[in-house]
C-alpha cells in the first residue's frame, strides 16, 4: 500500500531557475525515505512542493498523491484541510515555525480542534499527552510556556508533537536536527522514531547528514542539481553506491571512529584520507544544459556524459537505481562502474601525515620532538575564568545572578599541534576562545601567548602580538566586508601592520594560491563566492601576517560535507607546511577526530577530560565524554544500528545556577547507581582534573571515572 507517491515533480522559479527536475518516489506506511545532497540540490524545494507551501511565483508540474488523492493544483483552502491532519511537516527552525505570542500547548491544541473537532478541554488534555510522549518533562506545566522559554531541542520536540497530533499518514521533516547539538540530535531522532511507531506514518527525512540517514531511514534518495541521481535501500546504498556523486559524498564524511568509507562493503580504513568533491554545484538555471549535471566535477566522466542527462537505471537489488552513463552502460547490474574505480582514480586512499605529537618528522618546518612536553608552548592557559553578571530592572538595576561561562579552564597548545575544545552549546567553548583573543588581563587566571603574559601587554605590544595570533570565524559571510573585494580583504591586515605597498600585491597572490583559489577570485566580492570559497578567503586573511597560532571557531560548521572535507584538508596541509598551531572550537566530534591531535571536553564552563584524540575517543574516561561520542551517528547502517549507547538525558543546566557538587551529576548515567559515600562525594564536591596513569598527559575530572582503558561502565 502506497500512502505518498511523487511522480515527475518539477519546480521552477521565474525566470528559469529549475529547482526540482523530475523527481519520483513512493512511500508505504511506516517507511522512512532519507533525502540527502548538498545545499542547492533541491531538497527543501521538494519538501515545500509536497506540502503545497511554495511561493506564488513557483511553477509546479507532475503529481503528488496522498492515499491516491492528487494534491497538486488544489486551492490553498483545500490543502489546509489536509495539512496538519493527514500530511504534516517538521520545519528546520522551530522558533520561526511556532507563534511566539501563544503558549505551545495552545498551539498544539488548536490543530486538534481544527482537524478533529475536539472540545477545548479535550484538545488541551491531548496536547499535554503529546508533550509527554515526545519527552518534555512536567508536560502539564510546560504546556503553558511560550516558545522562547524552550531550548532548541525542546522546541523541536514541540514541533514533532504538533506534527503527530492528528495521527498523520505522512510526515515531511526538513533538516529537523541541523542546528542541534549531537546529544540533542540523538534525542530528537529518538522522538521521531517514537512518533513513527505511534502513528505508523511514512516519513520523508531531508538532511545533509548521512550518519542520521544510516541509523533512521529505510531507503535513501541522493539529489544533485534538482534530480534524484541515486535511490535505493539504505544498506545497499552505503555498501555499494554506484553514482560517482554518492561515492564522493561517502568519501567526504568525517567519522567518529576515525575511519574512511571504503567501497563494496570493505572494512572502513583507519588512517585513510577523505576526498572532497572538487569545485561547486551548478546553478539551478545551468543544471543539465550541457549533459550530465555532475560531469564538470566527476572524476570518471567520459565523452558520452556530454550527450544528455542520463535517466535512472536499475543497478542493484530492491530497486536500486542510479543516473550515470557508466552504470547504465550494461544491462547487467553487477557490471559497469564500480566504486573502487572512482576511489582509485581520485587517489582517495592517501595516508594522513603521522601525528606530530608523538612521532618525529624531520620534514616539518618546525623541529618536532618525540614528546609534546619537550616542544615549545605556543598558548598557555591556566585557571581561566569569565563570569558575566546578570541584572534585573529597567530603572533600578539590581544584580540577579552570575553566569559561569568559563570557570577555571587550563590547557596548553604546542608547536604544530591542534587542540580541539568540544562540548554542547553553552558549555563555554567560544567564550574561552574569545577571552584568549582579547589578549588582555582575564578576570582570573593566566593566558600566555608565545611566552608573553597577556595581563602585562600594553597597546603596542598587543598590536605586535596580534600578528602572530589570528582567528577564523564560523560564518565567513558575516566576517567578510561585503563592500570590499577579496584582494582588498586580504590586503587590509598587511596595510594595518605596515607591510610596504610594493609587496602587498605579490603577497595577495601568494595567499590565494596557498588556500587553493584562482587569481581571478581577487576581483570578486564575498557574495560572488561559494561558502567554501568564502571560508578559504577567511583562512587566507588569517594567514596574511604569517601567524604562529590560529584560533578557529567552528570553521566548517556552515559548510556542505563535500566542501567541509576540502577546508579540513587545507587546514591540515597548512599546519604541516607552515608549522601552525590551532585552537579548534567545534561541536562536531567527527570533524574533531579528523583534524585534531588533542581534545578538551568542556561542560558548564569546565574541562572534564583532556588528552590525545585517539586515546579519548577509543577509551573515554568521563561519562559525559562517553555520552557525547555515543550521540554521534556513524554513516554506516550495519554499525550504526548495532551500537550500544549510553544515552544522555536532559539538557545543559543553566550556567547561572550550576548544580552543587559535580556539575554533571543531574545528567550522569553512573550517578543513579551510586550509594552511600560514593554518591555523597558527587553531591558535595566538584571533581578536579586528575591524571590518568595509563596515558601520557591525560586528565579527567570525575570522582568515579569509567574503567580504563576501554572498559564499559
Amino acid at each position: 500500500m502506497t500512502v505518498l507517491e511523487v511522480t515527475g515533480l518539477r519546480v521552477t522559479y521565474a525566470p528559469d531557475v529549475r529547482a526540482v527536475r523530475g523527481v519520483d518516489f513512493a512511500l508505504g506506511p511506516g517507511e522512512v525515505l532519507g533525502v540527502v545532497g548538498e545545499s542547492g540540490s533541491g531538497k527543501t524545494a521538494l519538501a515545500l512542493a509536497v506540502m503545497g507551501l511554495l511561493p506564488p511565483d513557483a511553477q509546479v508540474a507532475g503529481s503528488v498523491r496522498l492515499r491516491d488523492e492528487e494534491l497538486l493544483g488544489r486551492s490553498d483552502a483545500d490543502l489546509s484541510r489536509i495539512r496538519g491532519k493527514d500530511l504534516t511537516m517538521v520545519f528546520q527552525d522551530p522558533l520561526s515555525a511556532l507563534t511566539p505570542v501563544y503558549p505551545v500547548g495552545d498551539q498544539i491544541a488548536e490543530t486538534i480542534q481544527i482537524h478533529a473537532g475536539a472540545t477545548r478541554a479535550a484538545a488541551r488534555a491531548r496536547a499535554v499527552e503529546l508533550l509527554d510522549l515526545v519527552g518534555i518533562p512536567a508536560a502539564a506545566r510546560r504546556a503553558r510556556a511560550y516558545p522562547h522559554e524552550f531550548s532548541g531541542g525542546m522546541r523541536q520536540r514541540v514541533m514533532i508533537a504538533m506534527a503527530i497530533a492528528n495521527d498523520p499518514v505522512a510526515i515531511v521533516a526538513d533538516e529537523p536536527t541541523t542546528a542541534l547539538d549531537m546529544t540533542i540530535q540523538a534525542q530528537v531522532l529518538e522522538v521521531l522514531r517514537v512518533a513513527k511507531e505511534a502513528t505508523g506514518a511514512a516519513i520523508v527525512l531531508i538532511t545533509h547528514d548521512l550518519g542520521v540517514v544510516a541509523g533512521f531511514a529505510d531507503r535513501v534518495m541522493v539529489m544533485y542539481a534538482g534530480r534524484a541521481v541515486e535511490t535505493g535501500p539504505v544498506e545497499e546504498m552505503y555498501r555499494r553506491p554506484r553514482m560517482p556523486y554518492t561515492i564522493g559524498l561517502m568519501q567526504s564524511l568525517p567519522r567518529i571512529d576515525g575511519a574512511v568509507w571504503t567501497p563494496a562493503g570493505g572494512d572502513p580504513w583507519r588512517g585513510g584520507r577523505m576526498a572532497p568533491i572538487e569545485s561547486a554545484s551548478p546553478t539551478a538555471s545551468a543544471a543539465g544544459s550541457t549533459g550530465c549535471s555532475f560531469r564538470p566535477r566527476c572524476p570518471v566522466a567520459v565523452l558520452g556524459c556530454a550527450d544528455g542527462e542520463p535517466e535512472p537505471a536499475v543497478v542493484g537489488p530492491s530497486g536500486h537505481t542510479a543516473a550515470c552513463v557508466n552504470t547504465a552502460a550494461t544491462a547487467d547490474p553487477s557490471d559497469g562502474l564500480r566504486p573502487e574505480e572512482v576511489v582509485q582514480d581520485t587517489a582517495l586512499a592517501v595516508p594522513l601525515p603521522e601525528d606530530p605529537c608523538n612521532v618525529e618528522k624531520p620534514a616539518d618546518p618546525v623541529p618536532v620532538r618525540s614528546y609534546r612536553n619537550e616542544r615549545p608552548v605556543v598558548l598557555y592557559v591556566d585557571d581561566l575564568v569569565r563570569h558575566h553578571q546578570l541584572y534585573r530592572g529597567r530603572f533600578f538595576r539590581r544584580r540577579a545572578g552570575t553566569v559561569h561561562a568559563v570557570d577555571g579552564v587550563g590547557f596548553d597548545v604546542r608547536v604544530g599541534e591542534t587542540l580541539a575544545l568540544v562540548g554542547e552549546s553553552g558549555c563555554g567553548k567560544t567564550t574561552a576562545l574569545m577571552e584568549i583573543l582579547r589578549l588582555a588581563r582575564p578576570q582570573r587566571g593566566r593566558v600566555a601567548v608565545l611566552g608573553q603574559d597577556t595581563a602585562e601587554l600594553r597597546s603596542a605590544g598587543r598590536k605586535a602580538l596580534r600578528r602572530d595570533v589570528q582567528v577564523v570565524f564560523q560564518d565567513p559571510f558575516t566576517s567578510l566586508d561585503p563592500r570590499m573585494r577579496v584582494a582588498d580583504i586580504l590586503a587590509e591586515p598587511l596595510v594595518t601592520h605596515g607591510v610596504p605597498a610594493f609587496q602587498i600585491g605579490g603577497r595577495v597572490r601568494e595567499l590565494l594560491e596557498l588556500v587553493g583559489l584562482e587569481p581571478g577570485h581577487a576581483g570578486r566580492y564575498p557574495q560572488g563566492l561559494s561558502g567554501g570559497q568564502r571560508q578559504r578567503v577567511g583562512i587566507a586573511r588569517a594567514l596574511a601576517l604569517e601567524p604562529q597560532l590560529l584560533l578557529l571557531d567552528e570553521p566548517v560548521a556552515a559548510l556542505d560535507v563535500s566542501v567541509q572535507a576540502g577546508v579540513m584538508d587545507l587546514l591540515e596541509e597548512l599546519r604541516a607546511r607552515i608549522g601552525l598551531a590551532y585552537l579548534f572550537v567545534s561541536h562536531d566530534l567527527a570533524v574533531v577526530r579528523r583534524i585534531a591531535h588533542r581534545v578538551a571536553v568542556m561542560y558548564l564552563g569546565r574541562i572534564v577530560e583532556i588528552g590525545a584524540v585517539d586515546e579519548v575517543y577509543d577509551a573515554p574516561a568521563h561519562p559525559y565524554t562517553r555520552a557525547l561520542l555515543d550521540a554521534v551517528p556513524l554513516p554506516d547502517p550495519f554499525l550504526e544500528r548495532r551500537r550500544l549507547r549510553t544515552p544522555l538525558q536532559g539538557e545543559l543546566p543553566d550556567p547561572a545556577a550550576p548544580p552543587a557538587g559535580c556539575r554533571f551529576r543531574p545528567r550522569c548515567p553512573r550517578y543513579a547507581g551510586l550509594t552511600g559515600d560514593e554518591g555523597r562525594l558527587c553531591d558535595e564536591r566538584d571533581p578536579e582534573p586528575q591524571p590518568i596513569m595509563t596515558a601520557m598527559d591525560r586528565h579527567v575530572a570525575c570522582h568515579h571515572p569509567l574503567a580504563h582503558p576501554g572498559a564499559d561502565q
